[in-house]
């Protein structure tokens, strides 16, 4: 047992250094490592027992992490998209699969089916090279992850009802239990998720709690006759805005899956190759080839067509196709049901995993070139609402918070300062020009459910307006809070068009709110769940208001049981692209600044008198 544990300890350890000089992707070189250590091979690790059980969860963890990760503002966005390169992923490689099958092998309608379901279904297995190198929210990624869904979702439906009629099993039944088990995973974990990470805060039980509801999802789905891989998808996609990428949770998510489950699974997948079929026989061969040619043919087109009906780039189309033709966990589970249930042969079975050695090999080719590539493209146009001057402040003296804001709004190099008193701040606001943030956390940053932002008038005619807007998408993307934007209806339309930018899209919903006067009706909507994000101005900009000086009693009084974020936007420096939008809009004059200076300073004197009474 120490040996064999030594083994994989030295897998994990040594292939990826090997592979990185011989420049070949990680995980072809696991497939085979597995196949030289198994017990086709040298036979030091047995498929069974340990190696097995985790690598099973590895191959849960893959499926959940293409869940967890992906970008659900996009997805919502491209959800017609994926829906419709899901369906074509799947029946253009599973018609010619089951006219193959049944015209040129031979094989009856219930086998012809079943091999064609294995040919529409994939496995994200190269998905954590894309995660690697940081494209996984690209257009081209959700909609192939979302596509992942249409196609193993069909692909297990098929084979459930295969099975169930060969079996003569009572397919009523699951009509009863696949809702209730997609209702327990979709509706219930998170609510159950969300209620634990706000009450418990060590990093131990809420690693477990991710990986016990994963597995647990797995378990009802196919105990309710689909396959579990779907169960762990639907686990990631439900916990995806619980679990941000650039949070500590995430993070050891993310290492002891792609540093263990990951390796485990792909090590177990070459232990079933029996290297002898390479020179046993031509018949498996055969078999082999014509599996790959179909596979790759109908997944190639798919992506094919997408391309030229959505005009992408040549990159985005080889990253869909990388992606999808990868074949291991739904595969695995269509062949190995239908060999046990006597419906495929011994041949079909050795055939599917040769397969499946092919094409992980040609996947990882593939996304690794392409997820290159585009990430050196994204680089060289650099993000620019990704403001590096911020300083983050808080009124109380964990830094801890200001340091998790920091990671999920992607504030490199930011200035973290905690135990400051609104008095320090005001100064440091008007002696500083850098964007400034002020923060108070009652509930971990995950679990906030809606952002409520409030929007000064005149806000888009600040020069780093863009730079506030940008901290409030990528906030929102990473916990996955719906947005609520209180604006005057001028502004309201610049926040619609940067909304709308292509590969920057916010999912908002849009109230009035005509003066800052009307502020307190955020606190009208506000519940628990919700974090408030003010912007305000320093003195002598466009967007200033004299009642900007009673936001820290605002916040006491009316705001105190909830996050909320205080944000000053930087006055000298703002984005190139706030000039594009704005070109338009006629600036501030001098008579409203007049007019809006007398106003204010009546208005805050009868708010003095209100907060005192």
């Amino acid at each position: 047992m120490l040996l064999q544990i030594f083994i994989v300890l030295a897998a994990v350890l040594l292939v990826p250094m090997i592979c990185h000089k011989i420049r070949v992707p990680g995980v072809v070189g696991f497939i085979l490592a597995g196949m030289a250590v198994g017990s086709y091979g040298a036979g030091w690790l047995e498929e069974s027992g340990t190696i097995g059980v985790l690598g099973k969860l590895g191959m849960l963890y893959i499926m959940f992490q293409s869940g967890s990760e992906i970008d659900l503002n996009e997805l919502h966005v491209l959800r017609r998209k994926a829906g419709e390169f899901g369906l074509m992923s799947f029946l253009f490689p599973m018609l010619p699969g089951v006219l193959v099958a049944h015209f040129g092998l031979g094989m009856d309608a219930y086998a012809s089916c079943l091999l064609g379901a294995m040919f529409g279904s994939h496995t994200l297995m190269t998905y954590p090279i894309v995660s690697r190198y940081g494209v996984q929210k690209t257009r081209a990624v959700n909609i192939a992850v979302g596509g992942t869904i249409v196609a193993v979702t069909l692909s297990l439906l098929v084979l459930a009802l295969v099975k169930n009629r060969v079996s003569g099993a009572d397919w009523r039944m699951s009509l009863l239990t696949v809702p209730l088990s997609l209702m327990c995973v979709m509706w219930l974990f998170p609510k159950f998720a969300q209620l634990f990470l706000k009450r418990y805060t060590d990093p131990v039980a809420d690693f477990m709690l991710v990986m016990a509801l994963l597995v647990l999802s797995a378990l009802l789905t196919d105990k309710s006759g689909l396959d579990g891989i779907l169960g762990a998808f639907l686990c990631g996609l439900s916990l995806n805005r619980l679990l941000p990428g650039n949070s500590s949770l995430m993070r050891r998510i993310t290492f002891v899956g792609n540093s263990i489950f990951v390796p485990l699974f792909l090590i177990s997948v070459g232990m079933l190759i029996d290297v002898r079929l390479f020179w046993s026989g031509s018949t498996t061969l055969v078999l082999a080839a014509v599996m790959v040619v179909v596979k790759l043919a109908g997944k190639w087109l798919a992506s094919f067509v997408a391309q030229k009906i959505w005009h992408f780039a040549t990159l985005e189309r080889q990253l869909m196709f990388g992606l999808t033709h990868a074949a291991a966990a739904g595969t695995l589970a269509v062949v190995s049901i239908g060999y046990e249930n006597g419906i495929f042969g011994a041949e079909v079975l050795s055939a599917a995993v040769l397969m499946i050695l092919v094409l992980c090999t040609i996947s990882s080719f593939v996304t690794e070139y392409a997820a290159k590539e585009l990430a050196l493209q994204e680089e060289a146009r650099m993000d620019t609402d990704k403001e590096q001057r911020w300083k983050l402040l808080s009124l109380a003296t964990d830094e801890q918070p200001l340091a998790v804001l920091a990671a999920m709004a992607q504030l490199q190099n930011a200035g973290i300062s905690a135990g400051e008193t609104w008095h320090s701040i005001g100064q440091m606001a008007e002696r500083e020009s850098c964007s400034l943030a002020v923060y108070q956390e009652r509930q971990p940053l995950n679990t906030v459910s809606r952002l409520l932002v409030a929007v000064p008038r005149y806000a888009e005619k600040e020069r780093d307006f863009i730079t506030c807007f940008g901290l409030v998408r990528r906030l929102a993307a990473e916990t996955g809070a719906k947005v609520v934007f209180y604006s005057h209806p001028d502004t309201q339309a610049v926040l619609r068009l940067m909304c709308r930018r292509p590969g920057k899209t916010l999912l908002a919903s849009f109230r009035e709110m005509d003066n800052w006067e009307d502020v307190l009706t955020v606190a009208k909507d506000m519940s628990t769940d919700d974090m408030v994000v003010m912007l305000s101005s320093r003195r002598s900009t466009a967007s200033y208001n004299p009642l900007f000086a009673e936001i820290p009693q605002m916040l006491e009084r009316f705001f105190a049981g909830c996050n909320w974020l205080v944000v000053y936007p930087e006055q000298q420096t703002g984005g190139a692209d706030i000039d594009a939008i704005l070109t338009e809009l006629p600036p501030a004059s001098s008579t409203w600044s007049l007019v809006s200076h007398i106003k204010g300073l009546v208005l805050r004197l009868l708010r003095r008198i209100q907060l005192r009474g």
